[in-house]
């Protein structure tokens, strides 16, 4: 999604399961906005496992997300001085979010301004049903 795109949104979703049903999902997703269809489902990021999951949302990542969001520092030194951590460790989290598209840099002067988009990260773990679970559910 685009930075004007994402702007507009206020979710982001974060799930786990295998690559090859989220890349089904984007298909899907892009097939209907080709047939001029809307497509109302937030932005998803998808983690192959809850390994995965839980090394990117760590205590730490989060408590720095939240910052970015509530405090909108005007630069990383900034960002690292909000949540009281090492420059050089901030700076390489927030680039690690960047690429997984969480936050987005703004290049104003001679700063890079991280941005969260969303406000709302919901996370989905969706568990896979047993077949041959017959158990009923207790009363």
């Amino acid at each position: 999604m685009e930075r004007e795109q994402l702007q507009h949104e206020s979710t982001l979703v974060v799930t786990v399961g295998p690559s090859s049903a989220f890349h089904d999902d984007v298909r899907a997703a892009i097939r209907g906005l080709q047939a001029d269809e809307d497509i109302d489902s937030p932005p998803t990021i998808c983690f192959e496992s809850y390994d995965d999951l839980l090394s990117t949302f760590t205590p730490r990542t989060l408590d720095l997300i939240e910052a970015v969001r509530r405090d909108r520092p005007a630069s990383i030194n900034e960002t690292a001085r909000v949540v009281d951590r090492d420059v050089k460790n901030v700076h390489e989290e927030l680039t690690r979010l960047a690429r997984l598209g969480i936050v987005y840099f703004v290049d104003e002067a001679q700063r890079k301004r991280p941005v969260v988009w969303f406000d709302e990260l919901r996370i989905d773990l969706p568990f896979e049903r047993d077949g041959s679970d017959t158990a009923a559910a207790p009363s």
